[in-house]
């Protein structure tokens, strides 16, 4: 039949002519879309590279300060290195991903010569623009201090310094929030298993690190704990956390056990000579007998001896009354006395030393022995000058 011989458009001359005219307007109506969409890809991946906050769950708190006639080029230096560096020197995320794009946002948005000098708490979770506008809105000079917590504070300890420098109006906010810890996302806090018989004091306490801090005068209590928990975090290194993992150790039974040393241990020698009399003692499952959790019990500093009553105490933190580990760190321990947890005296080790008590209350010097009737000669034998001293 002839009708069905002209069924193939694509042959008809007409169709040819028709799609031969609209064909580059197809194909370019085509490009312009596929290019749309590369330059829409491109610009998304652009922000989420270069302006976007360079970690969106992180609220860290990070102070940096712009000094006077500092430009656009040195403002983003500072803020590319505000992360600081790691152990091994290399440069840790700050609060840019890159100082050409912020100098380039500066100057497209006009605001070169807004950006004015001053102290500024910024963290990684705000884009470019919001610490651009920050940063151009301006922020007075803040006063600075030095402030420094000594090796085996507490918690109430490093409270009661910050309000009597005058930092804190009160203690109230500073405990509170060492008490559970909500507050901080540390994987190191996140890790502690809580006694459901008996929670502890603060949640908090062996993590503030004793150190000496930059803090300002008018500075948050949520602000300084957060430095000293992010210098605990720098000071445990992989190596530490590998020796742990080595002995068996999870990483807060070594600063419980670190917090004991912290407060047995005055003179250098003596922290690893400490060290190892616990840890033979919990090898042999002796009850560790330490009259320091006594101290953090019964917030008493200057006893040296305690009543049959007083040491009958029945909170988790006695270990005269209970096995193993007290139920948390009882201070604010040092390096030197968690590295002392983590490298116990060798030969006292293989000797089997399983005791000590003071020898000198004027150096905190200790006498150790490995028996029972060794440890009575030797507390007979210092016992009156820790009653002279006390």
């Amino acid at each position: 039949m002839e009708y069905g011989s002209g069924g193939n458009n694509r042959e008809n001359p007409d169709f040819r002519r028709a799609w031969r005219r609209i064909r580059p307007l197809i194909v370019a109506l085509l490009s312009v879309g596929i290019c749309a969409l590369i330059l829409v890809g491109g610009v998304k991946f652009a922000y989420e590279k270069l302006f976007a906050p360079v970690d969106p769950s992180d609220a860290t708190p990070i102070t940096v300060t712009i000094k006077s006639n500092s430009g656009a080029s040195a403002i983003a230096g500072v803020l590319y290195k505000a992360g600081g560096t790691d152990e091994n020197g290399e440069q840790l995320p700050g609060l840019i991903a890159s100082k050409t794009v912020f100098k380039i946002y500066a100057d497209f948005t006009g605001k070169t010569s807004k950006l004015k000098a001053g102290t500024y708490v910024l963290s990684r979770n705000m884009s470019v623009g919001q610490i651009l506008d920050i940063i151009c809105e301006g922020n007075p000079p803040r006063t600075t201090m030095r402030f420094t917590t000594t090796e085996g504070i507490t918690v109430e300890g490093i409270a009661e310094k910050l309000v009597s420098l005058g930092v804190l109006e009160n203690e109230e906010q500073f405990l509170s929030l060492c008490t559970d810890g909500a507050a901080f996302d540390y994987s190191f806090l996140n890790a502690i298993e809580q006694n459901p018989k008996q929670a502890r004091d603060y949640l908090l306490e062996g993590y503030l690190f004793p150190d000496t801090y930059e803090i300002y005068t008018d500075e948050s209590a949520q602000s300084i704990i957060t430095r000293l928990l992010v210098r605990f975090r720098n000071v445990f290194s992989d190596e530490y956390a590998a020796r742990a993992q080595e002995l068996g150790m999870t990483l807060d039974e070594v600063i419980t056990l670190a917090s004991l040393i912290e407060k047995e241990a005055k003179m250098e020698g003596d922290f690893a000579k400490v060290s190892a009399v616990f840890h033979n003692r919990l090898k042999e499952g002796m009850k560790l007998q330490s009259d320091a959790p006594l101290k953090y019990i019964l917030d008493t500093t200057d006893k040296l001896t305690y009543t049959e009553t007083e040491m009958q105490n029945d909170s988790l933190y006695n270990t005269h009354v209970h096995g193993g580990l007290p139920l948390g760190p009882i201070c604010n321990p040092g390096e030197r006395a968690i590295r002392a947890a983590l490298y116990p005296n060798e030969e006292f080790l293989s000797e089997g030393y399983l005791y000590f008590c003071l020898m000198d209350p004027s150096t905190g010097a200790n006498a150790y022995a490995r028996t029972l009737e060794e440890h009575n000669e030797n507390v007979a034998l210092y016992r009156d000058s820790w009653n002279t001293t006390q």
